[in-house]
């Protein structure tokens, strides 16, 4: 191009076909990428913040060129500095979104972190050795650069050379971490970069810059849906539960029966726990090898929870494709030992219709052994459906908090005491009385209360009938030393756990020391700061505490030291041990005198024969429980153990 006389016009050498058309769409693009990212659900991953970067830049990059192209057809030689600055600006732009998306898939990948500090830096030392040279050669007149006369010469291929070393390694890296990412997602990734190739050979070769920077928009796009929006797990090949739960409801309303096969991880079944390498590995190669069914798919339904779904009209070869499954995650399992539950079923038109599988293989799992399979069939539909009607009634007792709720049941048994010879204190026990069930008992519905976050209602409700029927008796003259209630880990993270129990006491008008709480220790560092904060509070008030449940799971003799407990409650299953074997009759009551010269008491739960009692006295007991004494009674009944004052 050269500056004709004193009109204010450069013309072009046919080097520059330009329309602001699509640097106009970019912007607008960007615009709605940017609305999008505010208004709708996306997944906040540590890749999110550098496709942000993109995008603005992407504007920012958009607004140069159409600047830089404004100035090339209107300028005059006063503009022709900024044009160089422009030029300049526009460049570094475009190196820096290529060294950008380098970034982007060495992070969305979670490439080891050397390998990707390794990449950041030479696409870095590239892009500042490309702009380097870019600068020298506009100074020395070699490259870019407008001659007096006003013409616009450009021998510098820079761009090219460095867009093209940038693909090689954006293609290489790529390939690298096509282990990592499933293959339909990279595929994803190829197609749109491909496009985005022929996008900017095409122009180069019709000697068009009007679409340079909508290349860069592509990718951005596939980034959008693929990485931030899409229900995909990229490095898993699954979908996740509202894609499930989505086509359920298609294959119910289209009356289409369907198989699914759920895989819980148990070491992966909590929030917040992320897969290992490997096993995040193993599932993508069951999914590229194993889970291609018409009309089905792999869903992430939970943490470390996996459900197949297998549409059986469109797969007549299920049953065989089932058994290849289920023999090829056998295998792989003596691989990895990581403990799972395998629960494989039919569709049913009830649990359809309610959307509730998740709910169901929920069910189904508590009752299984670890490592076990399980094929669903009349019997685990009913008692899902009775789990779940307790669970109606569980929610129902939640939502009214009613601390008389008739259909919580306060039940008791009695607890011997050796040094006195009296039944003075006794265990609080819940049951459930429903309409449709009758009676239901705790193996039934404290896991599901547990599991739904009721668990700390009920807990209040016993405490307060517990609280009342000890007024009651006292008021009758009967001798209570105390009763224990049973607390919950979960009711411990409850912030007014203390002021509850203090208005409860104060309202039945109940002594804190007629109460005892029965707690087992946890093994989780954060629940056990939360349990000693709650005890020691509540213990400064005058509530004793037993360590229930001692000798079974989880015993750090450490913390129990540090815990303000009072009572120690050996487990049933140590009085069977020492019942059996001598030596563990000797552990168990070294064990208990140890405690019992600590200033412990000591009860021994689960006996049930004269041989256990005695057997207990001769290991330091003070408190004995079981099926010798009594069942578990109706706490009204506990008038027929208790001695009188006087």
């Amino acid at each position: 191009m050269h500056y004709d006389g004193g009109r204010e016009n450069l013309l072009f050498q046919g080097f520059d076909n330009y329309s602001f058309v699509g640097d106009v769409a970019v912007i607008a693009i960007c615009v709605v990428v940017g609305i999008l990212l505010t208004t709708s659900y996306i997944s906040r991953i540590k890749s999110l913040w550098i496709f942000l970067t993109i995008t603005l830049e992407l504007m920012v990059t958009a607004g140069v060129n159409i600047g830089y192209h404004a100035l090339l057809i209107n300028g005059d030689p006063s503009t022709f500095g900024w044009i160089y600055a422009l030029r300049l600006i526009y460049n570094v732009l475009i190196f820096n979104l290529l060294f950008l998306f380098i970034l982007y898939f060495a992070v969305a990948s979670n490439m080891d972190h050397r390998k990707a500090k390794a990449v950041a830096i030479v696409s870095c030392l590239l892009f500042t050795g490309f702009m380097g040279f870019d600068v020298i050669q506009t100074v020395m007149g070699e490259g870019f650069h407008i001659t007096a006369e006003g013409v616009i010469i450009n021998k510098s291929y820079i761009y090219l050379i460095g867009y093209g070393l940038f693909m090689l390694i954006l293609s290489a890296l790529m390939s690298h971490v096509r282990q990592l990412l499933y293959k339909r997602v990279m595929y994803g990734f190829y197609g749109t970069i491909l496009v985005s190739l022929i996008l900017c050979f095409g122009q180069m070769l019709f000697r068009q810059s009007s679409l340079t920077t909508m290349a860069f928009v592509l990718p951005v796009i596939a980034m959008l849906y693929i990485m931030h929006s899409s229900p995909y797990d990229v490095t898993l090949g699954a979908v996740d539960r509202r894609s499930f739960e989505n086509l359920v409801h298609t294959l119910y309303e289209k009356k289409i029966p369907f198989v699914f096969l759920s895989l819980v991880l148990l070491d992966y079944n909590a929030e917040g726990l992320e897969y290992s390498e490997e096993m995040k590995m193993t599932i993508r190669t069951f999914s590229e090898e194993y889970f291609h069914f018409r009309g089905g798919g792999l869903f992430q339904v939970g943490s470390g929870r996996l459900i197949l779904v297998i549409p059986k009209r469109n797969n007549v070869n299920y049953e065989k494709q089932i058994v290849r499954i289920v023999d090829a995650f056998k295998d792989r399992y003596e691989v990895l030992r990581s403990p799972y539950k395998f629960v494989i079923g039919e569709s049913i038109d009830e649990v359809s219709r309610k959307n509730e599988y998740v709910s169901l293989v929920k069910n189904i799992e508590r009752g299984m052994e670890d490592n076990t399979f399980c094929h669903i069939g009349p019997e685990e539909i009913r008692r899902f459906k009775r789990d779940e009607y307790i669970l109606q009634e569980l929610t129902d007792i939640y939502e009214k908090q009613d601390l008389n709720d008739p259909r919580v049941l306060t039940f008791c048994q009695p607890v011997y005491n050796l040094r006195t010879g009296t039944f003075d204190t006794a265990e609080a026990l819940m049951r459930l009385n429903l309409e449709r069930t009758g009676m239901v008992f705790p193996d039934e519905f404290i896991p599901i209360a547990e599991e739904n976050g009721y668990i700390h209602i009920l807990t209040m409700i016993i405490l307060n009938k517990t609280c009342r029927a000890i007024r009651v008796l006292t008021d009758e003259g009967y001798q209570v030393d105390r009763i224990s209630v049973n607390m919950s880990a979960l009711d411990l993270k409850d912030e007014d756990l203390c002021s509850m129990v203090e208005q409860i006491l104060n309202a039945e008008h109940v002594s804190s020391s007629k109460i005892a709480l029965e707690l087992t220790e946890s093994s989780s560092e954060a629940d056990y700061q939360v349990m000693k904060e709650k005890l020691e509070l509540l213990h400064s008030k005058g509530i004793q505490f037993y360590l229930d449940d001692f000798g079974v799971g989880y015993s750090n003799m450490e913390r129990i030291m540090k815990l303000p407990f009072d009572i120690i409650k050996f487990d049933r299953s140590l009085v069977i041990a020492c019942a059996a074997d001598e030596r563990s009759e000797q552990i168990v009551g070294n064990m208990a005198t140890m405690f019992k010269n600590m200033g412990y008491a000591v009860l021994y739960e689960g006996v049930e024969s004269d041989e256990d009692e005695q057997r207990c006295r001769e290991m330091s007991a003070t408190y004995l429980q079981g099926y010798k004494y009594s069942q578990p009674v109706p706490i009204e009944e506990l008038r027929d153990y208790l001695a009188t004052a006087g």
